[in-house]
């Protein structure tokens, strides 16, 4: 069995590579039940969570992600997510590889998010916003920019010092990068806004966003998380990595659905769905498009496939 680090995984999952192989995936036959999720009592702050990823394909791989999350590490200038990912033969159950399972979530995330991306933005856009400074943030903005050729590059967090450091160490070509303190006014000359963060209180109100932008958000995960209110929701054309995960972990979408502001026909699409049939969400330059991950084990066992070619 090979063990592969976080350097391994990093030099193989390249974001336009990544994007492909994602692409490919949605429009493959892999079978990822929805993953098993438990609440850990912790008795120095905030609850965290263990989730349990498995996924498969017959005949290849199966695969099965194991991550914990500790939103009180962000406090003490530690990651709040790790993981670890095991990959097996699917024809006998032998071990292939285990390998790390932070770089590999914090790579297919993002690169979920540019596949989004490629089909919902408009073509011609200018600046990318990023909310959140952790370590997804500085994979986020790579990765959208291998889809759409952002000129400015906007930087929020509730740090601003964060922000500032994130900022200045991006080195990305011909980008102006900026960190920003009034996100109101960062995300009204946005055209893309990118959401990672751990937060249970909306930071993008239905109110502040306009014709024509595209909302990523890919932080909240569990029913009290919430990074954009039910107005954003209702006020967008909704795509999904997928329909189980989100209805059922999407603090968002559930907040939206119980106060009435959208039904379930609201969600357009899932991320197999708008790949395998190129479903036209955007049908105006003007509409509002928003994609909602809360991750799926298909994306992980794409990523680890990749690792071990």
């Amino acid at each position: 069995m090979k063990v592969y680090d976080r350097e391994n995984v990093a030099s193989s999952l390249q974001y336009g590579i990544l994007i492909e192989a994602l692409r490919k995936a949605f429009s493959s036959k892999i079978t990822a039940p929805e993953r098993v999720q438990h609440t850990i009592k912790n008795k120095n702050g905030s609850d965290a969570t263990l989730l349990l990823m498995p996924a498969w394909k017959i005949g290849e791989h199966i695969g099965i992600k194991i991550v914990s999350v500790f939103p009180e590490n962000t406090t003490k200038n530690m990651s709040a997510v790790h993981a670890n990912y095991f990959l097996m033969n699917a024809n006998d159950g032998k071990p292939v590889a285990v390998m790390d399972g932070t770089e590999l979530t914090l790579r297919r995330t993002a690169c979920a998010s540019a596949l989004a991306a490629d089909y919902l933005v408009n073509k011609n856009v200018d600046t990318l916003l990023m909310i959140g400074t952790g370590n997804l943030a500085p994979h986020m903005i790579k990765a959208h920019c291998v889809v759409r050729n952002y000129s400015r590059i906007l930087i929020w967090g509730r740090n601003e010092e964060k922000a500032e450091r994130l900022a200045l160490s991006l080195n990305i070509k011909d980008k102006e990068i900026l960190a920003k303190n009034d996100l109101k006014e960062a995300l009204n000359v946005a055209d893309v806004i990118s959401c990672a963060t751990l937060t249970q209180k909306p930071l993008i109100m239905g109110d502040w966003i306009k014709p024509g932008q595209h909302l990523d958000l890919v932080g909240a995960f569990t029913p009290d998380m919430a990074e954009a209110d039910s107005k954003a929701i209702a006020k967008s054309k909704v795509v999904v990595d997928t329909y189980e995960g989100a209805l059922s972990e999407s603090g968002e979408l559930i907040n939206a659905l119980k106060e009435g502001r959208i039904k379930k026909e609201h969600i357009l699409s899932d991320l197999r769905e708008l790949v395998l049939e190129e479903k036209n969400i955007r049908k105006d330059s003007n509409d509002i498009t928003l994609f909602k991950s809360v991750g799926t084990a298909l994306e992980d066992l794409a990523a680890a496939e990749l690792v071990i070619e």
